[in-house]
């Protein structure tokens, strides 16, 4: 039985744009006992693929992460097949603001130790006791409080380009870095101040809620579905936007306007830009943010040496990385020597 993908993403991407149906991109996690992480996989992933669902999901001991597309079409066999599964019965789904037929061109289904790599032993604190949960309206009233300390959860690249007014952004390049900083940063506020935290679509301040209050902080609190579930109670609600640029997200689309605010500069001119590219030298891929007269100067490239092996033809290329461990930045640290804005 096939349980892994036959299709490059190039097939599928032709697949896609013959078909000319709408897709949905949709996030959810949950955390769950789950006994046997490699059965649940192969049942997603036989499942799923019948559907047509692509998309990046992992499952582990602890649960689920699934970041996905789904034909519109079939959205509500997908939802029923999802609430069959006792834990995710009415799991909430985050539907992203911009839809990209192209978000996701290939189903993985992958085993993971964890479903975020936060580098905690759990069995050190009760990872149950969770921080306050609130709505958009109630985020706004909490961080306009003098008595509130906001935390982005995310790292660098991801705050850089888009985050709430007076956010503290740790420049950090994991999430497993910045539960650190904050805690140090933060050590002499455990009792006295309110903290708010918030990330993409909530899994990491699921996580981090509970840690802090195991490290003694008093009031916790988390933004319910984060920056994509604000969005849309924002639009829906006719609520004041207190987020202002860009929300990066991990699939091909890399961000998500939420304002018409540009608060972040292209790295190699320093001309205002948000636009996040990864380096077309494939022995590179770094993550970086590239206007569109550096992207053609550059050739879509984060430095000139890159840029001269991306002009060599692709034999040459192939030749050159033989034999060497390539280098894949993808959604990773987005930091550079070659990078001369970058913050």
């Amino acid at each position: 039985m096939q349980l892994y993908n036959t299709l490059s993403a190039k097939e599928r991407e032709a697949l896609i744009e013959a078909a000319g149906q709408e897709r949905l991109t949709i996030s959810f996690y949950q955390y769950a006992q789950i006994k046997n992480p490699q059965l649940f996989r192969n049942h997603l992933f036989i499942n799923w693929n019948e559907l047509d669902v692509l998309g990046r999901i992992y499952v582990a001991f602890e649960g689920i992460n699934a970041q996905l597309s789904v034909p519109a079409e079939h959205f509500d066999a997908f939802k029923k097949h999802i609430d069959s599964i006792s834990f995710l019965e009415n799991v909430r789904l985050n539907i992203a603001i911009e839809q990209d037929n192209k978000s996701f061109l290939k189903l993985k289904v992958k085993v993971r130790d964890k479903i975020v790599a936060d580098g905690l032993d759990d069995n050190t604190f009760d990872v149950t006791k969770i921080g306050i949960h609130v709505d958009a309206e109630k985020f706004n009233e909490l961080i306009e409080d003098p008595d509130t300390v906001l935390v982005d959860m995310r790292n660098h690249y991801e705050s850089e380009i888009g985050h709430f007014k007076n956010a503290i952004t740790p420049d950090v390049d994991t999430f497993r870095d910045s539960l650190d900083s904050i805690e140090h940063d933060l050590r002499n506020h455990k009792e006295d101040k309110k903290l708010v935290m918030y990330c993409t679509g909530g899994i990491r301040c699921e996580k981090a809620s509970a840690y802090y209050k195991h490290k003694g902080f008093k009031q916790v609190y988390q933004l319910e579905g984060g920056i994509i579930e604000y969005t849309r109670q924002v639009q829906n609600k006719n609520l004041e936007n207190k987020f202002k640029g860009k929300n990066f997200v991990f699939d091909h689309r890399r961000g998500e306007r939420i304002s018409d605010d540009v608060i972040a500069q292209c790295h190699q001119c320093g001309k205002p830009c948000d636009t996040h590219e990864n380096c077309a030298n494939e022995a590179c891929h770094l993550l970086f943010i590239q206007c569109e007269e550096c992207a053609k100067a550059m050739d879509h490239c984060c430095s000139n040496a890159c840029k001269e092996v991306h002009a060599l033809p692709f034999e040459t290329q192939k030749a050159l990385r033989k034999g060497k461990t390539v280098s894949n930045l993808i959604f990773k640290k987005g930091r550079s020597e070659v990078l001369k804005y970058k913050k």
